[in-house]
């Protein structure tokens, strides 16, 4: 007997993906539910070789369905999300609405699955933000071997973790530029067609902004509160994928050769990193794909025990739709929960 599961927010361009990828890693689903919001009844999205209709989210009975993936953003969720957990529902959530509630787990399953035992206080299981998935994911095998004292990231991130509308109007720019057209910006507060933006998420009153302070709660939270990690978040002119360069500083010595040979056997990890010209990859190469992928280790000799590689990932996917799905399938591997129609 397989499971019943609920995609919220399935219009949306990380719902799209994550009904990708249940098809893709053939998800033990013995149903599949659309759901948007009531605007988007009827709208048909693809899942594998079959269609699905959108069904309204506020109409929905979760009593018989096993697990949610909610991806409708962070008021949808803290609405929403307690309702359908109360229903007996496990509810893994991409917002940011529940990351740093201390009873509800925020998981990459590569790094702290073990973790996951805390999702029965609320039944619900947070999914990191996009930029800190990938980075984590790159840290763990390093932490575990020289311990991490402080990490400083500037990231690269594309429109996309900006939803449908930024892509959108990346794509509008691009093309009035070519033909003379006015550029007009409605997404982003300055244009993001051949220019790069310096601030991502609101701003707090330290500098920050929130993007970036994400990123330092969520490492703290998901692999060791010690971690000291400052960020810059900037928005580029690319439609999928998020780059980050990232320095470290261990606690312990580790050399560029040893954080290679460390991250090659890594679970997550993908090391393409050829001191040669096109030896590193790009956003371009890992759309699409899974894995979380390094290069450009190398050591850092103005700090002492430092490192600083360049870390790639596809963020509609490992840094949102498929590190859901991950969490899900550790659920039911670890057998925290049953299909509800066999118990009945």
């Amino acid at each position: 007997m397989g499971f019943k599961v609920a995609v919220v927010g399935a219009t949306g361009n990380v719902g799209r993906e994550m009904l990708d990828i249940l098809a893709e890693r053939r998800f033990p689903a013995d149903e599949v539910v659309a759901l948007a919001s009531a605007r988007s009844i009827g709208t048909e999205v693809s899942f594998g070789d079959k269609i699905l209709k959108c069904k309204a989210l506020e109409n929905f009975d979760f009593g018989g369905t096993d697990i949610c993936l909610m991806s409708a953003g962070g008021t949808v969720s803290k609405e929403w999300s307690p309702k359908i957990a109360a229903q007996g529902c496990v509810v893994i959530d991409n917002s940011s609405a529940w990351r740093y509630d201390s009873n509800v787990p925020l998981i990459v399953p590569e790094v702290n699955a073990d973790a996951i035992i805390g999702f029965s206080q609320r039944n619900i299981i947070a999914n990191p933000n996009c930029s800190t998935a990938q980075l984590v994911v790159a840290l763990k095998p390093l932490h575990d071997k020289a311990k991490i004292l402080r990490v400083v990231v500037a990231t690269y991130q594309s429109v996309s973790g900006a939803g449908k509308e930024a892509m959108d109007e990346l794509f509008a720019q691009t093309r009035a530029v070519f033909v003379s057209d006015p550029v007009t910006t409605k997404k982003f507060s300055k244009r993001i067609a051949f220019n790069v933006i310096p601030e991502i998420d609101v701003f707090m009153e330290d500098g920050y902004t929130k993007e970036e302070w994400k990123m330092m709660a969520e490492t703290k939270k998901i692999l060791d509160p010690k971690i000291k990690l400052t960020a810059t978040c900037v928005r580029v002119p690319v439609f999928i994928g998020h780059a980050e360069a990232v320095n470290i500083e261990f606690e312990h010595p580790i050399s560029a050769k040893e954080a290679q040979d460390i991250l090659r056997e890594a679970p997550g990890c993908l090391v393409i990193d050829k001191r040669e010209p096109g030896g590193s990859i790009t956003p371009h190469e890992a759309a699409g794909e899974d894995a979380t992928y390094i290069s450009r280790i190398r050591e850092d000799a103005t700090v002492e025990n430092g490192l600083s590689l360049w870390c790639v990932a596809d963020n509609l996917r490992k840094g949102a739709a498929l590190n859901a799905v991950q969490i899900a399938e550790v659920l039911i591997n670890r057998k925290l929960i049953a299909p509800k129609q066999k118990a009945a």
